[in-house]
């Protein structure tokens, strides 16, 4: 079973970078035709899917997103990161670090972490 978990602090202060990790277990994150995605959900608003990182390096952005956002990851860890610089309260959200396949199947997810931005 695939387990994803994120972390990073849960409040940063606006027009800084917002720094997330997503560890995964249960499987490597170069497994062929695994996309490890970031979605997130503003507070009374739905998802948003934010891009993902490949099982071989390739990254793909939400248009809307695509200019503050970078996404990497670290295999030797077997984590994936976000990145979301310049950041408003706008961005306060709930993020989420999921396993996405081919298809737009979305399988595992991790528990979410609540992050805040705010002075």
């Amino acid at each position: 079973q695939v387990q994803l978990q994120e972390s990073g602090p849960g409040l940063v202060k606006p027009s800084q970078t917002l720094s997330l990790t997503c560890t995964v277990s249960g499987a490597s994150i170069t497994t062929s035709h695994y996309y490890w995605t970031w979605i997130r959900q503003p507070p009374g608003k739905g998802l948003e899917w934010m891009g993902f990182i490949s099982y071989d390096g390739r990254t793909y952005y939400s248009p809307s997103l695509k200019s503050h956002t970078s996404i990497s990851r670290d295999t030797s860890k077997n984590q994936v990161s976000l990145q979301l610089r310049s950041v408003t309260p706008e961005d306060t959200a709930v993020y989420y670090c999921v396993r996405q396949m081919d298809g737009g199947d979305y399988p595992d997810w991790g528990q979410g972490t609540q992050v805040t931005v705010s002075s």
